[in-house]
Order: structure tokens, then sequence, then C-alpha cells
């Protein structure tokens, strides 16, 4: 019998990258306390209807939180980070950081005209030039849990398409 990939596992070509950037868990925790919060203004009304409110505001403020959680991927020669995109072509060699240069990156070395797509709680940052002349944003800083791992998607990514296919 031949073994065959789920069909829950999304499409993505080899050597592709996808992360959403969802809240951490203490920032999801912090955002069910709406919920005793919703309850609390039923309370008067109704006990039942008060449990199942609280409950059903809490459920969907943390749905919503990861659902609008920005995801950031290399897939078919594009960076996407939340809704800009950019081709892998127009884009210099990036550079993954940790602990304190990551720090660093997301703060006092962070220009105003870059695109941003930062979460806190996430240590990683990606910092990826842009090389091409006519664009005004200089530079693409990425959050991401797995900083190496993007960066080497994209250098994966700008060498699949300078190489030509046999």
């Amino acid at each position: 019998m031949q073994k065959t990939a789920a069909r829950s596992a999304p499409a993505q070509a080899p050597g592709g990258f996808r992360e959403r950037l969802s809240p951490s868990l203490w920032v999801l925790v912090s955002a069910a306390v709406v919920a005793p919060m919703a309850a609390l203004v039923f309370a008067p009304i109704n006990t039942t209807v008060s449990l199942i409110a609280g409950v059903a505001v809490g459920v969907l403020f943390v749905s919503l939180l990861i659902v609008w959680s920005p995801v950031v991927a290399v897939e078919g020669g594009m960076l996407r980070a939340g809704r800009a995109r950019i081709p892998v072509e127009l884009l210099g060699t990036p550079v993954a950081l940790t602990g304190e240069e990551a720090r660093t990156a997301r703060g006092p070395a962070l220009d105003p005209k870059s695109w941003h797509v930062i979460r806190g709680g996430i240590d990683g940052v990606v910092v990826v030039p842009v090389t091409d002349e006519d664009d005004p944003t200089p530079t693409w800083v990425v959050s991401s849990r797995t900083p190496d791992r993007l960066a080497a998607a994209i250098r994966r990514d700008q060498v699949r398409r300078r190489t030509p296919s046999r």
C-alpha cells in the first residue's frame, strides 16, 4: 500500500515557508478575560444567558485574535508578510536576528520607511533589504518564531528564480 500525504496539510512548494504570527498563549489567556466581563453584564437578566453570552464572547474574541493574525510566507517566488507581497528577485540577502540583535532591529535601529510586520512576544526578526531602486521601502522587518528558516526559504527561492530550469 502506498503512503500518501495527509489531505489536511496545505499544499506547499518544496522548500516553501508559511507561518501564522498568532498571539502568544499569555495574550490569548489575557483576552479570555472578556468572557467573565461579558457574563457579568448579563448576570442581572438571567444566569444561564449570562454564562452562554460569556462563553460565546470569550470564544469569539480569542478566535478573532487567531484568525486575524498576519501570515508570513515564501511561496511561488513571492515573500508575503501580512497584506504586502514582494517578488524575491527584488530582495537582497536576508539577515536572521534573535536576542539582543532582534530587539535592536525592532527598536532603535528600526527605519520608519521600512515595511514592518512585528509582533510582540515573538523574539526572532528577519531583516531583508529591498534592492529595487524604484521602491521607497529600504527594508522589510518581519517577525518570525524561526527566523533562520524564513531567511533560508527566501535565499532558496532567490536561487531557484535565478537558476534556469532544465
